[in-house]
């Protein structure tokens, strides 16, 4: 006959034996290695070992304040040092965060002594891709070429240092500007959709079809006369400049000429934008970021500026800031709303 001590007794090896297997059980899940797979934008396939404990971000290194992923960094690349958002969030940073050169200027020496699991940067050259490679390091590539492509890329960052809830957050503070943006222009009619160009390097350099300016453009309203062309960029003659008469100009931050070059030439002025003085400079941190969202707010605003007149730009985006990088709005170059 099975008595009531038994019966505890009994109970109380079962429950024993499952909290044991429980703790085998996270043990070997603990030390097991888990890897992923994914294709880069060179068309290559990388496997990595997650999380990513050493990292050197040769690009897209807004993503490390956004997901928080500081202590993974052993390296940068050179541009982040001058850039606002970094040096913001972490003003030490020049002397915090050795520098590997950059995508195009490699430092490999440096690179080698910091001793990355994994070195993230851009397909412009491929021979320092490879070179990387050859030296034993795991190297992903990326180029978003679409704001699609940019969430791939976001994600791609969660799954490597397992931060996929706070890269959903972030893309949904996206996604809440991207929504603003979307119900406003919703209501504008196809005779009043503005003719919108984006200039590269050089003034007559616009963007093409492929690429995040021209997706913006499409988020924002505008028509882009260059979308015919099935390319990132292409050099235009002035002529067919003239000839599309773009209502709306914006110029990538980074070129070195500004928007008052383009409103005082005099090969300009007979075109629509420049005579009505809606020549716009985009801040440096144009594309390739979570900050893309209020930059296309802002595009937006200069775009049709009587569909967002009650649209307060600064509390949108120090919201946006708060929430996404961890700052204000104030603590990083403001561009003109």
């Amino acid at each position: 006959m099975i008595t009531e001590d038994m019966n505890k007794r009994l109970i109380k090896r079962v429950l024993f034996f499952f909290i044991g297997l429980l703790f085998i059980t996270a043990s070997v899940s603990e030390g097991k290695a888990e890897t992923i797979t994914c294709k880069d934008k060179l068309g290559r396939t990388v496997t990595v070992s997650v999380p990513v404990k050493r990292a050197v971000f040769l690009l897209t290194y807004e993503l490390i304040p956004a997901l928080g992923i500081w202590d993974k960094v052993v390296g940068i690349g050179r541009w982040a040092y001058d850039n606002d958002l970094m040096k913001a969030v972490r003003p030490d940073i020049k002397r915090s965060v050795p520098s590997a050169g950059t995508g195009s200027d490699l430092n490999i020496e440096a690179l080698l002594k910091l001793k990355p699991d994994l070195v993230i940067t851009w397909t412009y050259k491929l021979e320092n891709t490879k070179f990387m490679e050859e030296k034993g390091l795991k190297v992903i590539a990326v180029y978003p070429e679409s704001l699609q492509e940019l969430y791939d890329s976001m994600k791609l960052h969660g799954k490597l240092f397992r931060k996929e809830r706070r890269t959903d957050k972030v893309i949904m503070q996206m996604e809440k500007i991207f929504g603003t943006i979307r119900e406003r222009v919703s209501g504008i009619p196809p005779e009043k959709r503005k003719k919108v160009l984006w200039l590269y390097g050089k003034p007559t350099t616009v963007a093409c079809r492929k690429g995040v300016p021209n997706d913006i453009f499409g988020l924002t309203g505008g028509m882009n006369p260059a979308a015919s062309i099935n390319q990132r960029e292409a050099d235009i003659p002035m002529e067919r400049i003239m000839a599309w008469n773009p209502d709306v100009i914006f110029i990538w931050g980074n070129a070195t000429y500004s928007a008052e070059d383009i409103l005082s030439s005099q090969q300009w002025r007979y075109i629509k934008a420049a005579r009505e003085g809606r020549v716009y400079k985009a801040p440096e941190w144009s594309t390739w970021s979570p900050r893309l969202a209020p930059i296309a707010l802002w595009m937006a605003m200069k775009t049709y500026p009587e569909y967002f007149r009650d649209v307060n730009f600064e509390k949108i985006t120090d919201d946006f800031y708060r929430k996404v990088f961890g700052i204000p709005y104030g603590k990083v170059n403001k561009i003109e709303a």
